[in-house]
């Protein structure tokens, strides 16, 4: 069954933990430093903040899936959309390991379609690894592109234009 997933980037996580806790009527299932996050039923929602990105405001927007086949499904659904899109394996962001795909929306707004494998005891470290990812947002390699790059704070940059267009066909 999936369930929705919001990502906020806020100025001030202590009382943002206070206010949404408050207007949710629950307290966070995970709270780190920098991060929170809230597991809810009614609605489902996977709704999560974050102090690292700096900006206020919607960091990114998503399905989190708990099977394999409802992953490959929202996969070849985007894909169907004709936009770019990004893979992941065994991932680790936002204190978890999953295996996610990214894409953007034509307005610039990263959404993340995600099967959580496991938890990480810190941000961006694998349970396996020793040293955390190169970026502090998840972000996957750089890869060169020759365009200007949007990313959210814990999905890979994509691109806005020449690999975007390459892959839609549009100019």
């Amino acid at each position: 069954m999936k369930r929705f997933h919001v990502h906020v980037s806020v100025k001030n996580l202590s009382d943002s933990v206070g206010f949404y806790s408050k207007l949710f009527g629950a307290e966070p299932i995970v709270t780190k430093g920098d991060y929170a996050k809230w597991m809810l039923d009614d609605p489902r929602i996977n709704f999560a903040i974050s102090d690292r990105d700096g900006k206020p405001g919607i960091n990114h927007l998503g399905f989190q899936v708990e099977s394999e086949a409802e992953l490959m499904e929202l996969r070849h659904q985007a894909e169907r959309a004709d936009v770019a899109t990004v893979t992941e394996d065994g991932a680790a962001c936002c204190h978890a390991n999953s295996d996610k795909h990214w894409i953007q929306d034509p307005q610039g707004i990263a959404w993340e379609i995600f099967r959580t494998l496991g938890s990480i005891p810190v941000f961006g470290m694998p349970a396996i690894q020793a040293r955390p990812t190169a970026s502090a947002c998840c972000a996957p390699a750089a890869k060169p592109v020759d365009v200007k790059v949007a990313a959210p704070c814990c999905g890979p940059k994509i691109a806005t234009g020449a690999l975007a267009k390459a892959k839609t066909g549009r100019r």
